[in-house]
């Protein structure tokens, strides 16, 4: 979707970008830069490994934490992404208000469509995660909670796909005149 909109020397803000494959994706055609943003420091020195391996490490900021917490020192970039995010984050409104509002063009969203079955099956792999004793819990935000917050930050729906279980997303700014 986002090579779609034919953007060129973009720059990209992946947050919970885990190995960066968004990233690198992009990076060969789309993107000049790439801020990627994880709270697993595994994850990101596999994006590291993986960014030597490709030619990308010049042109990658890794920024290891939680991104609510350290939203106010990251900048702003033409794209946004957050794929596979919104179900790991218990307070979605945070995290849809500050990543939405460091999209200057698009925001890309991977979340689990808003269904009953769905949010059923994650109750329950909830209660198997505490029977294991982990900390780990999936949610199913509302997807017009979402779009709505999405909305309050300037952008609107430009594509959307997806399968049962995900809705992909694409959001964008439309353009202001002056």
């Amino acid at each position: 979707m986002i090579r779609s909109v034919g953007l060129r020397n973009a720059t990209i803000l992946d947050i919970g970008a885990g190995i960066g494959v968004i990233d690198h994706e992009l990076l060969d055609d789309v993107a000049d830069h790439a801020v990627l943003v994880d709270a697993s420091a595994p994850a990101l020195d596999a994006a590291r490994d993986e960014a030597r391996r490709r030619g990308h490490l010049d042109r990658l900021e890794f920024v290891d934490g939680d991104f609510v917490a350290q939203a106010g020192a990251i900048d702003r970039a033409q794209v946004v992404t957050l794929d596979r995010v919104l179900c790991c984050y218990p307070d979605v409104a945070a995290l849809v208000r500050m990543s939405a509002s460091r999209a200057r063009t698009l925001y890309g969203l991977v979340l689990p469509r808003d269904r009953s079955t769905i949010r059923l099956g994650l109750r329950l792999l909830n209660v198997w995660f505490r029977v294991r004793g982990l900390a780990y819990r999936s949610y199913a935000h509302s997807n017009e909670v979402v779009d709505s917050l999405v909305a309050d930050a300037g952008l609107r729906v430009r594509m959307e796909a997806g399968t049962y279980f995900w809705r992909v997303v694409l959001y964008d700014r439309p353009a202001t005149t002056t």
